[in-house]
């Protein structure tokens, strides 16, 4: 019997956008294109972009946003949101088998999400970045590569936690925030903003 062939539509032909194609391939997506605004822009990884975004209303296929900006990701998850967006995972992660992630939600090579945690639509768990017990991630959240986030943390919605940065247990980090590369978050963050160092403090 041939093989059904599986499209995927990946908006955003960046770094981001060939390392969600590659994961793709390897959830037995057989078709990949891209769509993105620049128009300079011919092919991604190997494989074809057809044109701008709003090319996607004629383009069939499954949906995944490859856009880093968590707005820009929100806006056009939210504005195809009759479409199909697949939540990828990478076969070289590890995730217990309790654990929620959103529709359009990706999680990369060697990222470990424990028991009890809950992912929103939308993320990214970027190369070897850890999500301990029961951590909860709002919708667009990105968890940078080797991020840690320690046992029961709360981020809330489209907040970035930066490569290698770590947030010590039984915090809250509100939605909105920027926790810088490296940082250390030893207490709750609740006003939205960057936060640098160790320990992380507000940049002003």
């Amino acid at each position: 019997m041939e093989k059904a062939i599986r499209r995927l539509v990946i908006l955003g032909a960046s770094g981001h956008g060939k390392v969600v194609a590659d994961i793709a391939v390897k959830n037995g997506y057989t078709d990949i294109v891209f769509l993105d605004d620049d128009p300079s822009l011919t092919s991604c990884a190997g494989y074809p972009v057809l044109g701008p975004i709003s090319m996607l209303a004629q383009t069939e296929g499954d949906v995944f946003a490859a856009i880093g900006n968590a707005g820009i990701r929100r806006k056009e998850t939210e504005r195809y949101s009759d479409r199909v967006f697949p939540t990828l995972i990478h076969p070289g992660a590890i995730i217990a088998p309790d654990v929620k992630i959103g529709t359009g939600s990706v999680v990369m090579a060697g990222a470990v999400i424990n028991p009890g945690a809950v992912i929103g639509k939308g993320c990214i768990v970027n190369t070897c970045a850890s999500v301990d017990h029961d951590c909860v991630l709002g919708d667009y959240c990105h968890v940078a590569p080797g991020a840690h986030l320690c046992g029961t943390v709360t981020v809330g919605a489209a907040t970035w936690i930066g490569a290698g940065a770590t947030v010590s247990n039984n915090l809250t980090i509100c939605g909105g925030c920027m926790i810088g590369a490296g940082a250390v978050a030893v207490k709750d963050i609740t006003v939205p903003g960057t936060y640098i160092g160790v320990p992380a403090g507000f940049r002003r």
